[in-house]
């Protein structure tokens, strides 16, 4: 939960999310659906905009975190157009054709089965809805580190212990036409941070136990590696960076 709402906080990717906010054409009533909802963070931003009016839905298999959306949404008094409930991106438990967009931000890489979780998105998009992917492409994930060698051994392993489909935003030009979802929009920023560390000091002090748990590189390489991190991060010499992008999709 803290570091989901550390994210959207972070001056970057509240920026990113904003870029394709402000393309949506959203008529007064619309109904918006975000699978993989997290802490709401999101929907949260969305419905503090003033030129939103409708109703949004988010839905995460995780029960804490739709505690803590409900619980969020209603501290920031955007109860009103907000519902969360848990659910499966998998399996979405709504008629088709319910909602004029559909959102998975930062989902699609995480998920056991990419497909279904398009083909759910695509059903429950209504003809002319627009569907949204924003992620990033974790094979370009990279830290700086003096041994160039074990610092992309580390990357690549980062990658491969934190997300079931690194390189799945690689393959979604070729897929979205499969479900009748045409590209209408998409584009790429380089999340990059230099000489200071926030967003991938967060990252790296998440996801380094999952590389050790995998046992994917001897742990005491990966402690100096982290340890490494740390200290660039407080001399002002850190460089971590990573693509992320965004589709835009309408529903044919």
């Amino acid at each position: 939960v803290a570091r989901l709402e550390s994210r959207a906080q972070d001056e970057i990717f509240a920026r990113l999310l904003d870029n394709y906010l402000v393309r949506l054409v959203l008529p007064p009533s619309a109904r918006v659906l975000e699978v993989g909802c997290g802490t709401g963070a999101m929907l949260r931003y969305l419905a503090r905009r003033d030129d939103f009016a409708g109703k949004a839905y988010g839905v995460d298999q995780c029960s804490h975190f739709i505690e803590a959306a409900n619980r969020f949404a209603q501290n920031e008094h955007v109860d009103d157009r907000l519902v969360f409930q848990i659910g499966d991106a998998h399996h979405l438990d709504f008629p088709p054709a319910s909602f004029d967009v559909v959102i998975a931000h930062t989902l699609i890489s995480h998920v056991t089965a990419p497909l279904a979780v398009l083909g759910e998105m695509a059903r429950v998009v209504r003809p002319g809805g627009t569907v949204v992917i924003f992620d990033g492409d974790y094979a370009s994930l990279t830290y700086a580190f003096p041994d160039h060698g074990f610092g992309h051994q580390m990357d690549v392993a980062l990658a491969n212990a934190t997300f079931n489909n690194p390189k799945i935003m690689r393959d979604l030009p070729r897929l979205l036409p499969e479900f009748g979802l045409k590209l209408t929009a998409a584009w790429g920023d380089a999340v990059v941070e230099i000489g200071n560390g926030s967003y991938f000091k967060s990252f790296a002090e998440t996801y380094v136990p999952y590389v050790k748990r995998a046992g994917l590189l001897p742990a005491q390489a990966i402690d100096l590696w982290l340890s490494e991190q740390r200290q660039a991060m407080e001399n002002g010499t850190f460089f971590a960076a990573c693509n992320y992008y965004t589709y835009l999709a309408r529903r044919t």
